[in-house]
């Protein structure tokens, strides 16, 4: 691990960043040069002083989940990415079809939704990234580890997952996500897992839905536009309601009150 060039690079991506970069309001009385050490911290998932000791050339070295973090948190290019990880002292993932690191473009169209819920997937459906909004909406979903990370093996093995969507939902979409399972085992970046998981539902069990059951809204009819990036590795997914609907109203309440919960 390089701390010297480690710290130097990551101050230098820093301050060449402007918060709207990243989907941030730049406040009037704003003096920092590009985004504080906070704003980056937040945006990598990891502590505030953990990020500064890192710039200071006083942290141990991240590990490989906190270096894509920080090469997501900071916007880099794959080439960034890569002279990131090789400052740390890890190897560079390979650049196959399937990546961790969210498309640059894609991030852009992200960060730039703060009125819609919008996540990237992988095509084995594990999500990447999400913006607020999507996340007051459906939970945390890139906290699962495993074969969980994938929605596919969620939906069939966790039943918290089904509670998301109307009971009379279900059918359509288990007929949806075994289509896209069985696309994935074909045809798909990480043939291995897919078949891992279709290994693991046939030893344990076993459309787009457009309602969404919020815990605390009900029911939210929500309308979904697909982006792809070039080699369909990854995809945008955004969520919208028709102005003038009640759903539209819930979803511009839940802008407003993201997780809080409106009853004890």
């Amino acid at each position: 691990m390089d701390k010297k060039e480690l710290a130097e690079f990551l101050r230098r991506r820093r301050e060449t960043l402007r918060p709207h970069d990243v989907g941030l309001v730049e406040g009037p009385r704003r003096r920092t040069r590009g985004l504080r050490r906070e704003e980056v911290a937040s945006l990598a998932g990891m502590s505030t002083d953990y990020y500064a000791r890192l710039e200071q050339q006083r942290a141990p070295q991240p590990s490989v989940q906190m270096a894509t973090a920080l090469a997501r948190a900071l916007r880099l290019t794959l080439d960034e990415r890569d002279h990131l990880f090789g400052l740390i002292g890890h190897n560079a993932p390979a650049r196959f079809h399937r990546s961790e690191h969210v498309s640059p473009t894609l991030m852009r169209v992200l960060d730039r939704l703060d009125d819609s819920p919008a996540l990237v997937l992988t095509d084995m459906a594990d999500t990447l990234a999400m913006n607020p909004l999507a996340m007051a909406l459906l939970g945390d979903q890139t906290r699962h580890t495993g074969l969980a990370r994938s929605a596919y093996y969620r939906w069939f093995m966790d039943p918290a997952e089904r509670l998301v969507y109307p009971e009379e939902d279900h059918p359509r979409h288990g007929r949806a996500q075994a289509a896209r399972l069985r696309v994935a085992l074909t045809a798909g970046s990480d043939t291995p897992r897919a078949a891992r998981i279709l290994a693991e539902l046939q030893e344990h069990s076993y459309d787009e839905s457009k309602t969404i059951v919020h815990p605390e809204l009900g029911r939210i009819d929500v309308d979904g536009q697909v982006l792809f990036t070039e080699n369909r590795a990854q995809t945008l997914v955004v969520l919208t309601t028709r102005p003038g609907t009640e759903s539209h109203s819930k979803l511009e309440l839940l802008s407003v009150i993201g997780h809080q919960q409106l009853t004890p």
